[in-house]
């Protein structure tokens, strides 16, 4: 063969090649975009919530921004923002400065999210965008009340444990009783984890008398856990109503975001479609 045939040839095959790459990458691209379409929360929720929509959670005693797992991809999915919160424990007013500085990070309508101890801590913020309050089995002491008070307000389950703090003020739970009074209806691997990754709470912190709630001027929702051997259920109810709280009673345990994590991102998704947009 002659070189000018040759590389004619080479020059041709090259091409078709590259052409048949192209292609081939162009397909995949739009089999990629067909799926990612499909997913559930995508298009067809686009636009669904204002720009810069964040859902800021907030972990409790005895937990870390992992306990959230199983909620934040689920709520990213429909188009939300969302922030784990980290908190130290240490005292009231320290909570709430530390969800001060994650709110910063954030730039539009914001949905506050607490679990057990942080509600309390979320109730404390002053951020006016900030449209809505979401009670996760949490706690919600007035103006001048402690957490403590409230959480003792009514007889505790049998099955709640006692709680003594360390010589240094803070309070660790048993690693048994994550199994059974914080998460009895979760698997015994994750109460194992949970129990794993505890981090403890000063007793500042249930001591502290609270400051005027912000629920008293926002939207609040209450998923009351019915099956709670942590806060007495009937506390929970009068917490929900004192409140003035869309109340959404669950046959769940201390922590349905570990056994029933899509109640939970129903509640909150509820809070987010009614004020996110107001």
């Amino acid at each position: 063969m002659k070189r000018r045939t040759f590389l004619g040839a080479l020059t041709a095959a090259s091409l078709s090649v590259a052409l048949n790459d192209s292609l081939t990458e162009f397909a995949q691209a739009q089999n990629t975009t067909q799926v990612v379409a499909s997913l559930p929360g995508r298009a067809a929720n686009a636009g669904e919530f204002p720009q810069s929509s964040t859902i800021v959670l907030v972990h409790a005693a005895w937990a870390d921004g992992s306990c959230w797992s199983n909620i934040v991809l689920p709520l990213e999915q429909r188009g939300l923002n969302v922030i784990c919160a980290p908190i130290p424990l240490t005292s009231l007013t320290n909570d709430a400065a530390a969800l001060s500085w994650a709110l910063e990070r954030t730039s539009g309508p914001v949905v506050l999210v607490g679990h057990a101890y942080s509600g309390a801590v979320i109730a404390a913020m002053k951020e006016q965008r900030v449209k809505a309050l979401v009670y996760v089995t949490a706690l919600a002491p007035d103006d001048g009340e402690t957490v403590a008070k409230v959480f003792y307000r009514d007889t505790p389950s049998p099955e709640q444990p006692k709680m003594v703090p360390d010589s240094h003020g803070f309070v660790w739970m048993p690693d048994d009783a994550f199994g059974r009074a914080l998460a009895q209806n979760a698997s015994p691997d994750q109460a194992k984890i949970a129990a794993s990754v505890q981090r403890p709470i000063s007793v500042q912190c249930i001591q502290e008398p609270a400051p005027t709630p912000l629920w008293r001027s926002k939207p609040s929702w209450y998923l009351v856990a019915e099956e709670d051997r942590m806060i007495n259920p009937k506390t929970q109810h009068f917490m929900a109503e004192r409140m003035g709280a869309t109340v959404r009673p669950h046959p769940v345990d201390h922590t349905p975001m570990y056994s029933a994590p899509a109640l939970v991102v129903d509640v909150i998704l509820e809070a987010a479609r009614k004020t996110l947009s107001q």
